[in-house]
């Protein structure tokens, strides 16, 4: 395939993925335009074909990862009419896959890039603004709603540092569901465990909030 050829193939898109998978194995310092284009196996005039520079492709990414972590989940999730079945599948997406957990930490560890972070605020305050909802159509008031949902989403983010710290401490096999039951308790009022979906895999077996939306 010539150049031309694979500068009309690679989207916009497929620049974007390539440089989140490349953030959650080395962070946001390992994405250079180089090494991204041989991954990718095109030459550097296929980057420029599409952006301007390093932070356009930045930029691209992190619009690609959001629209991932709020209008692609929550709009799957908010077809649930229940809230508790809302809650228990959104902590489920959030519990998908690793990669998605790692690409998440690499990005909210980017503190000295305001860039990222304005991105990361935005996410995170979308994400828990669907929680405070879903716990106020359960009938909890606005301050326990507020409460109840900056409670979910901190054990969100502490699994996900365990996970990636000190991944021994997570429960694995038959356990991890067991686990998952204990979280839908603590989290969801009037949990019952017909809502924690068997098919959910435990974190041994997951190829990050999964792989599964990497290429979606």
């Amino acid at each position: 395939m010539t150049e031309t050829n694979n500068r009309q193939t690679l989207s916009v898109r497929d620049w974007a993925e390539a440089a989140l998978e490349v953030i959650a194995e080395k962070g946001v310092k390992g994405v250079a335009v180089e090494p991204l284009a041989r991954r990718l196996g095109v030459t550097k005039g296929s980057f420029y074909w599409h952006f301007a520079n390093r932070r356009a492709l930045l930029q691209a990414a992190l619009d690609l990862w959001e629209h991932q972590q709020t209008d692609e989940i929550l709009e799957r999730v908010a077809q649930e009419s229940d809230p508790r079945r809302r809650l228990a599948r959104v902590f489920a997406e959030a519990d998908g896959s690793r990669y998605a957990g790692r690409l998440y930490l690499a990005l909210a560890g980017a503190t000295e890039n305001t860039l990222i972070q304005s991105v990361v605020r935005r996410v995170i305050e979308r994400q828990t603004e669907f929680l405070w909802e879903c716990y106020l159509d359960l009938g909890l008031d606005r301050q326990a709603a507020r409460h109840k949902a900056v409670l979910a989403y901190s054990v969100f983010m502490g699994t996900l540092e365990l996970r990636r710290d000190a991944p021994d401490t997570l429960p694995a096999g038959e356990a991890f569901h067991d686990y998952m039951h204990f979280v839908g308790e603590a989290l969801i009022p009037g949990y019952d465990r017909s809502l924690h979906r068997r098919e959910v895999a435990a974190p041994e077996n997951v190829a990050s909030i999964g792989e599964s939306n990497r290429h979606v």
